[in-house]
């Protein structure tokens, strides 16, 4: 198979596009003919060297977390699915080598659910690691219908499907972000507000008796939000280890068939959408994490694999 490939830590350039073995397929697992593959900060992070003081992390290593694909061979106790079967995935392990940015990837049925009909290839690859991390976090509060939420980085790739997913849940959400995407958090049932000084005081025009959950997906943020919590430890971050000394919550998503499964349903519904910035081919992987390392992208990179 074809795959990007990195022999050492570094930056895009040490990717190449190259032939590798065909994976192996435990039994629990099934093989997936990739139709795409979501790229993620994660990933250029990873390659980066970033994560090895948490993770194993071993050589040759194809990147990747997100797929979307087709069911091609399954494991000996595979009976989730068959082949042929379309499906989605957060395809992380416990040690980091064999990733999605491949043409085929054995993937632990216990990271997949069915792809949603309503989305393309190149939006389901798009909405696993970052769908699952807003609901998730939105899960850790406990996020309840007729509260009022408080999402920092609104308008961000986790950002944007918290919105959507605490929207259909029935909060009010007021969402941070710059003056550039308040129309696009409008278009996603959000109130917007600008980030910077003064926040307090801008969602408490909006909020008077303040915020019933806060999410956070920018860091930076822990002392605003407990300001305007009615409950200081209904906060989860995903990019601040400060909010555990605070009492909230930090958030390292996981894989989970039954979240990817909802977040399917809530886009079947029409209830959640998946903007992609970009595709890229597989060989191009390279130029895709240049993009993601820029930080300004509204909607998901996607690798267009076959």
């Amino acid at each position: 198979m074809k795959a990007i490939v990195t022999h050492g830590y570094g930056g895009p350039e040490v990717l190449v596009h190259t032939d590798r073995p065909d994976p192996k397929v435990g039994p629990d697992s099934v093989l997936i003919r990739v139709r795409a593959a979501g790229v993620n900060p994660v990933d250029w992070k990873i390659v980066a060297g970033y994560l090895d003081p948490m993770m194993y992390v071993h050589f040759p290593l194809i990147p990747g977390w997100d797929v979307a694909g087709v069911v091609e061979a399954v494991g000996a106790d595979a009976t989730e699915y068959r082949p042929g079967d379309e499906v989605i995935g957060y395809v992380r392990k416990d040690e980091v080598e064999h990733g999605t940015f491949a043409e085929l990837v054995a993937a632990p049925v216990r990271t997949l659910a069915r792809k949603p009909a309503a989305l393309s290839w190149q939006q389901a690859a798009g909405l696993p690691l970052a769908g699952l991390t807003a609901y998730q976090t939105l899960q850790r509060v406990g996020g309840r219908a007729g509260e009022t939420a408080l999402v920092h980085a609104a308008a961000g790739g986790v950002g944007s499907f918290a919105v959507q997913v605490a929207v259909a849940r029935g909060l009010r959400v007021i969402g941070t972000a710059s003056e550039r995407n308040h129309d696009y958090l409008r278009s996603l049932g959000a109130e917007p507000v600008t980030y910077g000084d003064g926040l307090a005081d801008r969602v408490r025009a909006l909020a008077p008796e303040g915020v019933d959950v806060a999410l956070d997906f920018v860091g930076g943020v822990v002392d605003v939000s407990q300001r305007l919590l009615k409950d200081r430890t209904r906060m989860a971050s995903i990019a601040d280890d400060a909010v555990k000394a605070a009492g909230g919550h930090l958030v390292w998503v996981r894989p989970d068939t039954a979240g990817l499964t909802a977040l399917g349903e809530l886009a079947e519904a029409g209830r959640l959408t998946v903007p992609v910035h970009a595709t890229f081919p597989l060989s191009e992987a390279a130029e895709a994490f240049r993009l993601s390392q820029g930080g300004r992208t509204r909607g998901k990179i996607v690798l267009d694999v076959s």
